[in-house]
């Protein structure tokens, strides 16, 4: 895998030099990713990270018994993709009953519930062609009722040290301008002012202060975002980490540096190296009490065969 990312690393490097883009980027083939670190087969890539000296390395980062919630609402009213929906209707399930006149109160949610508000990406979400993490063929998982492996089934609760690395504090700025790319140097400066480390198993949450437009300018919010670039992307993923996630929709600065590449960070990240994503955070109250490290516990829906979750993360220190 060290030697898949100085690959990766190269090919930017060669990109700067003939002309090209330098957060150019081109995925491995099948033969240069697969079989995952993990073992082939795997379907749990970066959450194999979890065990309980995991869990115990999470907990003593709890001190002052705070809880920061990460999840946003999810509401007709919140930015979405033009391709998906979100409908919430109520209904009456029975008249009020017995001498205690009892009634009842549901919903019925229309949505791509896995992929609206604060979401937790999955395995079977993004693809290399016709394949997936590990080299699952899409074809032979592919059913109309869900995917017969990679789906969110196999995720299961994930409790780890979270750390912010706030970008947008490094800059001196609320929020970064609409396509900032973030770099490998900008991650590295952040950590350094905060006078944090990585370390294996890490849930890497990147504050660039994007979520401010949530609600308010959703247009904006969806339209384009600052975010990371394929060489800092790259560099994240040689740290090892559990997860990565953002106060953005796509994590990947959009639109990406180079034209001609679709954002690479989810390739990178779901279909290289196995790692889970966190989209649409709510990290505001996060940045402003400058909370770097703490235990972050998140828990995808147990959707046999989804892409996704739509989740409610907290971060406790």
């Amino acid at each position: 895998m060290r030697t898949l990312v100085a690959a990766a690393i190269a090919l930017l490097v060669l990109g700067a030099a003939t002309g090209a883009s330098a957060q150019s980027w081109r995925p491995p083939s099948d033969k240069e990713r697969c079989p995952s670190k993990w073992g082939a087969g795997d379907q749990r890539g970066a959450a194999n990270h979890m065990k309980p000296e995991t869990v115990l390395r999470a907990t003593r980062l709890i001190r002052t018994g705070q809880i920061f919630e990460l999840g946003r609402r999810l509401e007709a009213s919140m930015p979405i993709q033009t391709t998906r929906t979100f409908e919430l209707h109520t209904k009456r399930t029975a008249p009020p009953a017995g001498s205690n006149r009892r009634g009842s109160n549901e919903e019925i949610v229309l949505a791509e519930i896995g992929q609206v508000g604060t979401q937790f990406d999955g395995f079977a979400h993004q693809t290399h062609g016709d394949s997936l993490y590990n080299c699952v063929k899409l074809d032979d998982i592919a059913t109309r009722n869900g995917f017969t492996k990679l789906g969110m089934e196999n995720v299961g609760a994930l409790v780890t040290r979270g750390v912010l690395v706030d970008v947008a504090a490094l800059k001196g700025v609320e929020m970064l301008p609409d396509t900032y790319e973030i770099t490998a140097a900008d991650l590295q400066a952040a950590l350094k002012r905060q006078q944090l480390t990585l370390q294996p198993g890490d849930a890497v949450i990147v504050h660039t202060g994007w979520g401010r437009l949530w609600g308010k300018e959703n247009d904006r919010y969806m339209r384009a975002n600052p975010g990371l670039g394929a060489a800092a992307a790259e560099w994240l993923a040689a740290q090892d980490p559990m997860l990565v996630g953002a106060d953005t929709a796509p994590i990947n600065v959009t639109p990406n540096s180079d034209p001609q590449v679709s954002n690479p960070v989810h390739q990178i990240m779901l279909v290289v190296y196995g790692i889970h994503l966190l989209e649409n955070l709510r990290l505001d109250e996060l940045a402003g009490a400058r909370a770097y490290e703490f235990a972050l516990v998140v828990e995808p829906l147990k959707l046999v065969g989804a892409t996704g979750s739509t989740v409610a993360p907290i971060a406790l220190r």
